[in-house]
């Protein structure tokens, strides 16, 4: 049975992060379209500095191009599907070494987080300390202070790739009580959508109305806390059909579902699609906009 697979950072080293430089000639680019789909237990950061990139995250093409910096969940799949030259850099680090503030920033979406445009003078600085921190990782391997002095570099990189995605959020949202609760919803939602699908009950999480925590999202988003809990189940459920061949009853038990007949009505209420037709027709790569 094909599952998703997970791409495990431990495996490849125990210095909880990887870097390398990545070149047009790379003999990985020039395969880079047959790359398999899969999930990460890591974080992973992309710079370019010339050329572009295409990226198939959670079904939705990514396009990154030079002077841009972007970053993929561990929750996400993708895989790698059009390189056009490109050059640049590949950062991968450990969750542990990710502190709760620089997440909070990652995460704080409520759609699939975009390509950030970097000003001449951040790419520079950018540069500067990943050629750094890839000297420090390389040269300094048998160093008694080796681990202390590449997390403190990636520390460095983390806090400027969170102060760099962190401005992109809108000063009228920034600091607001509405931002901060809907920050706060977004994580409960990813950690209880298998489990919890009530408003009502993410609202009693978060010690507020329903009410309240609806105009809140709605204020901040634009949509409802119904929709972004629709939208959550919907795209794990995309995920899995497209990218698993497990059962589709065993699909909806895991999103937590018992009744298999009210998940599929709910899906093709959302998608127009049952989830089998989802699956062929999604596929075929001739996937409708839904």
């Amino acid at each position: 049975m094909k599952s998703i697979r997970i791409d495990q950072l431990q495996n490849k080293t125990n210095a909880g992060l990887q870097i390398k430089v990545f070149k047009p000639d790379d003999k990985h680019q020039k395969i880079a379209e047959n790359s398999d789909v899969h999930r990460d237990d890591h974080y992973i950061f992309f710079l370019l500095t010339d050329g572009s990139g295409t990226l198939k995250v959670d079904l939705q093409d990514i396009i990154i191009t030079a002077g841009q910096l972007y970053y993929i969940l561990p929750s996400q799949i993708h895989c790698l599907i059009k390189p056009d030259r490109a050059k640049g850099w590949f950062l991968a680090v450990d969750t542990s070494l990710i502190s709760a503030d620089f997440s909070d920033v990652f995460e704080h979406r409520q759609n699939l987080q975009l390509p950030c445009t970097l000003t001449d003078y951040e790419l520079k600085q950018y540069s500067n300390l990943l050629n750094l921190l890839l000297n420090e990782f390389t040269e300094r391997q048998n160093d008694k202070y080796y681990l202390s002095i590449i997390h403190t570099l990636v520390q460095s990189f983390l806090g400027m790739a969170a102060s760099t995605y962190n401005y992109v959020v809108t000063a009228q949202n920034k600091h607001t009580r509405s931002a901060e609760l809907a920050r706060q919803f977004k994580k409960l939602l990813a950690a209880n959508i298998h489990t919890i699908k009530s408003p009502s009950l993410y609202a009693s999480k978060l010690n507020v109305s329903c009410g309240y925590l609806n105009e809140a999202i709605k204020k901040v988003t634009g949509s409802t806390v119904s929709y972004w809990i629709q939208q959550e189940i919907f795209s794990e459920a995309k995920r899995l059909l497209y990218h698993s061949d497990v059962d589709v009853k065993q699909i909806a038990y895991e999103l937590g579902y018992t009744d298999y007949a009210y998940f599929s009505r709910y899906f093709r209420k959302v998608s127009g699609l049952s989830p089998s037709e989802f699956r062929i027709i999604s596929r075929k790569q001739i996937l409708p906009q839904l």
